[in-house]
């Protein structure tokens, strides 16, 4: 190593030491990692793998009203756009999603539900997100607990007296028994009371986090036929006690009815069984890469064998963290506010009901010219499906794109238009493009996902190393912080993900005393190469 480099390495490696980095994102007025590497030979960096290259999340989609808040938020909270847009479509799929179903065609209908993964570390602020867009929910369900207020006390009257009723006929029945007096009549008005049970108000509780799948089931059947699980912390939906070993299947296959509109029915031995008929779930979920994959591996792929993963719309956008500098808010958040006010309006309508308390929504068509747009991406996304075609390793996710195309279309125009009409080629143009790019996504991340989790590895820390190099200007960075910060900090993973970027020339580490510096091959930073 010669002086220059290693007057360079002390300075610079002691700002990476010490995590420093100026206000502005670069080092400064030092310009040493060019003038250290302009002299060093590079050789070709070998290619890491075939990667599909994230597409730039097409907000101009988005009908008006919705694109106007999502950019709102975005401009202030300056989480990734995919995700400020995902907390916004599931807060309008838990809105409309009870009052309206799509037919693609005809015998071909179903719910407009979504179910939204968006992959990303802690911190990326969906729980933040999500607060802004879910307030109209949050403001609905505290209004219908204030208006059935007099009903959940009628009901606790009513319950009050059937119990003391109920009681009085086993003390009889008991007392009966033991004096060897017939019981055949009260054990019969015993029965009849038991049919007269009172049943318990329906309230509306629309947003749910954490729930088991049977306690969510529970809660779809008896309680409120319509809901959405909105969760920052997906690990602890996918890695419940309802996800174990033994329960993981029938537990997916629940999921997968409820994406369908299907019925669902749940066997008890020590309480009453009930079956969930006529209700509708959103999920728009945030999980931590390393967890979706544990989640993958300890379920032995059940989840995308079992279509569970087919049916979500993912995302899985780079992190911002690190470049969210303060802005102030915007003085009343006009564009929020509105967003907010329509999805009040959608949940002013009476839910519609049956007797039974089973969602019966209105069922919506396309226009002949929608529909035809329909068909043409139906078409389109077959015909990539087959083996060494475009879509095939995705095949999977892709042959749900044109139901969750149909569904998307259906929810714009339940928010441009309301609930009465015909789906026209704006909202499906618009939804289409949506639907595109996270297909986009799906392939990208199951790509991945199919990886050895050593090449896994690193891929994941070459990308890194890219952006961060990128970002600051430099063209090295510490091992220690790399560690601390990057997207693989377990030690032994790291070195081996190290070892294998050095075995294809796209990384040196170099070593000044104890410092440990990795090297990005200056052909990759200066772009020669992809």
């Amino acid at each position: 190593m010669n002086s220059l480099e290693n007057q360079a390495m002390e300075m610079l490696g002691a700002i990476n030491n010490k995590n420093i980095i100026p206000s502005n994102g670069r080092y400064a007025d030092l310009n040493l990692s060019a003038a250290i590497d302009s002299n060093l030979a590079w050789p070709e960096p070998q290619p890491l793998l075939a990667k599909l290259q994230p597409e730039a999340y097409p907000v101009e989609a988005l009908p008006n009203g919705i694109r106007a808040a999502v950019q709102e938020v975005h401009g202030f909270v300056k989480a990734p756009l995919p995700l400020v847009a995902s907390s916004a479509l599931g807060a309008l799929s838990v809105a409309g999603q009870a009052y309206v179903d799509v037919e693609r065609t005809s015998k071909l209908t179903g719910p407009v539900s979504l179910f939204l993964l968006t992959i990303a570390d802690s911190g990326e602020r969906k729980s933040t997100c999500d607060g802004f867009f879910t307030k109209a929910l949050r403001d609905y369900e505290q209004e219908q607990a204030e208006v059935m207020k007099p009903e959940i006390e009628r009901y606790q009257a009513e319950m009050d007296s059937w119990n003391a009723e109920r009681d009085g006929l086993l003390s009889a029945i008991k007392e009966a028994a033991k004096k060897d007096k017939p019981t055949n009549q009260l054990k019969a008005n015993l029965a009849e009371l038991q049919q007269d049970k009172p049943e318990p108000p329906r309230i509306p509780r629309i947003l749910l986090g954490d729930e088991t799948p049977e306690n969510l089931a529970w809660r779809l059947a008896k309680e409120w036929p319509s809901a959405g699980i909105v969760s920052s912390e997906a690990g602890s939906v996918l890695g419940s006690h309802g996800m174990g070993k033994d329960s993981i299947m029938r537990n997916l296959a629940l999921y997968n009815t409820l994406w369908d509109g299907g019925t669902h029915s749940i066997g008890r031995r020590t309480s009453e069984s009930f079956t969930v008929k006529g209700a509708r779930l959103t999920t728009a979920l945030q999980i931590q890469e390393a967890t979706l994959r544990e989640f993958n591996d300890k379920s032995g792929n059940l989840a995308r064998g079992t279509g569970y993963f087919a049916r979500f719309m993912i995302a899985w956008p780079e992190s911002t963290q690190g470049t969210r500098l303060f802005t102030e808010p915007p003085e009343h958040w006009p564009n929020l506010a509105a967003f907010n006010s329509r999805i009040s309006e959608i949940l002013s309508t009476p839910a519609p009901l049956n007797a039974e308390g089973c969602l019966e929504p209105v069922l919506l068509k396309f226009t002949p010219e929608a529909k035809a747009l329909w068909i043409e991406f139906y078409d389109s996304i077959e015909s990539m499906l087959s083996s060494g075609k475009e879509l095939y390793d995705v095949r999977d996710v892709a042959s749900k794109s044109a139901d969750n195309a149909a569904r998307l279309a259906a929810l714009f125009h339940v928010f441009t238009y309301g609930v009465n009409g015909s789906i026209g080629t704006d909202s499906f143009e618009s939804a289409s493009s949506i639907v595109a790019w996270h297909l986009n996504e799906s392939r990208r991340f199951f790509g991945e996902l199919a990886l050895p989790s050593g090449m896994a590895d690193a891929v994941r820390l070459n990308d890194w190393l890219i952006q961060h190099c990128k970002q600051n200007c430099t063209q090295f960075v510490a091992k220690r912080f790399v560690q601390q910060y990057g997207t693989v900090r377990d030690g032994m993973r790291l070195d081996a993900a190290i070892n294998e970027l050095e075995s294809l020339d796209r990384i040196q580490i170099r070593k000044d005393r104890k410092k440990v510096s990795i090297w990005l091959n200056r052909r990759i930073v200066s772009k020669e190469v992809a």
